[in-house]
């Protein structure tokens, strides 16, 4: 089964895009580094603040997932239709086992969001593959320094490509929007819900009260 027919047997009516808590009914919205800020008040980046967030989406990463599940690695990739499409570094610098990459897949899709303009079009890439495969840490640590001049990172295109984390095992999927917060989702609410009681202190604030009411 190939990542669309996954998707759509699996997730139907869901676009793989940011927002994904918004689609879905069973999901939590994390805020990360709660309370901290990017930058001290001398206007260097605050370190220890990073250092926290990457703790975060590990700890998440690996209560999602485990050695034995089988993984749809994810990249979109939004490009100007004018533009040559330039090469990401995602499927050469993070993967452990590099004979995986063979079974790398990209399909070329129309503008994935919700605007008039088709200016855009998205190169998606998909690979399954499982955790131990995978620089897991490092990816994570790219997926949240996209604002920033912090490595590692992933190379620059015409926008920051988003990454997500299919666990088909469990049917969840995975998604850090940037150093400010990560989605999750599953089909299943007893699937994740050893997560919401375990990082629970991390919900998004402005969610929290809906994410309760879910679960």
């Amino acid at each position: 089964m190939d990542l669309g027919q996954y998707l759509t047997s699996t997730f139907p009516g869901l676009t793989l895009v940011p927002s994904l808590y918004q689609q879905w009914d069973i999901g939590i919205h994390f805020e990360l580094g709660a309370g901290m800020y990017q930058f001290k008040d001398d206007g260097s980046l605050n370190y220890e603040m990073f250092d926290c967030v990457y703790s975060q989406v590990l700890s998440i990463f690996n209560e999602l997932f485990s050695d034995s599940d089988e993984i749809f690695l994810v990249t979109n990739v939004y490009q100007y239709k004018s533009c040559e499409m330039n090469r990401i570094n995602v499927y050469n610098h993070y993967l452990k086992n590099k004979d995986v990459k063979l079974r790398l897949s990209q399909e070329t899709l129309p503008n994935v969001f919700d605007e008039e303009t088709d200016d855009y079009y998205t190169s998606r890439f998909s690979l399954k593959c499982r955790k131990q495969d995978i620089k897991y840490p490092l990816l994570t640590k790219a997926a949240c320094n996209e604002d920033f001049p912090l490595k590692p990172k992933f190379r620059s295109v015409a926008n920051y490509p988003d990454v997500f984390f299919i666990n088909i095992t469990k049917n969840v999927v995975f998604f850090i929007y940037d150093d400010r917060g990560c989605e999750v989702i599953a089909t299943n609410k007893e699937t994740i819900f050893p997560l919401y009681e375990k990082y629970g202190d991390w919900l998004d604030e402005y969610t929290r009260e809906e994410i309760v009411e879910r679960f």
